[in-house]
């Protein structure tokens, strides 16, 4: 009687992996042919569903999102000039102002008395110098950049009316009750007729009464205003109508 010949189960499960491709979502991942490795069917299974699982385990990453910018900022005069001030401290130890001026843009049309560009002109008598530093919480395109920038220095002449110095304790009324006060005396009724009208603020001394004074000029320009009140700045007090 014959004997019948078995074949080792060991022997029998092993098999040549000629080769192998796998569909992700990755891509498509290949085995090469081994022309001469052997490795048991359970192995190869046990390969594939481990790289089966790494490519799960790193899906694609969305698009990160581009963070929006900030809006822009609104300040008062004594708001923004108490940030320039630091800075122009630093220019020099002895500095005064002479001008605290809003400048309209976009993103502000100066009503309540806040502005999102302000600038401040100082002198300093031992730099023999003037020097301004402008505040921007502005986003539009022709803006200075946000946060506090020098301007260009120039010569210093304390005979010179337009820069004449005040002292910051004159400063206790801001430009928002300054606005507030100039409504009661014609603004109103300039902005009642024409919504559109920006507001814009000059603070300077005034040589002539002794008086720091706050402009609130209603149009694009102090040349072109339709209507421009003076308020004192110390007192918030009505002092006339310029214009």
């Amino acid at each position: 009687m014959k004997m019948r010949t078995f074949v080792p189960l060991e022997i029998a499960a092993v098999t040549t992996i000629r080769a192998a491709s796998i569909e992700t979502s990755a891509g498509r991942i290949v085995f090469a042919r081994r022309a001469r490795g052997r490795m048991t069917i359970s192995a190869a299974l046990l390969t594939i569903v481990a790289l089966l699982a790494a490519c799960e385990s790193n899906p694609a990453r969305p698009p990160e999102a581009k963070p929006e910018p900030k809006p822009p900022e609104l300040l008062t005069g004594r708001a923004a000039f108490q940030k320039v001030f630091i800075a122009a401290r630093n220019y020099a130890a002895d500095v005064k102002p002479f001008r605290i001026e809003s400048t309209p843009s976009t993103d502000g049309n100066g009503r309540d008395g806040k502005s999102a560009i302000w600038r401040a002109s100082f002198a300093s008598p031992m730099q023999h110098g003037v020097k301004p530093f402008i505040w921007s919480g502005s986003n539009a395109p022709d803006a200075p950049s946000r946060g506090v920038s020098p301007g260009n220095e120039d010569t210093y002449n304390p005979n010179n009316a337009s820069t004449q110095v005040f002292d910051v304790a004159f400063l206790k009324v801001d430009s928002d009750q300054a606005f507030t006060e100039a409504q009661k005396h014609g603004g109103d009724k300039v902005i009642e007729k024409d919504p559109a009208t920006p507001v814009i603020y000059v603070c300077d001394w005034n040589h002539n009464t002794n008086e720091l004074t706050w402009h609130v000029i209603y149009g694009e320009s102090r040349d072109t205003a339709k209507l421009t009140v003076a308020i004192n700045a110390s007192t918030g007090a009505f002092i006339r109508v310029e214009k």
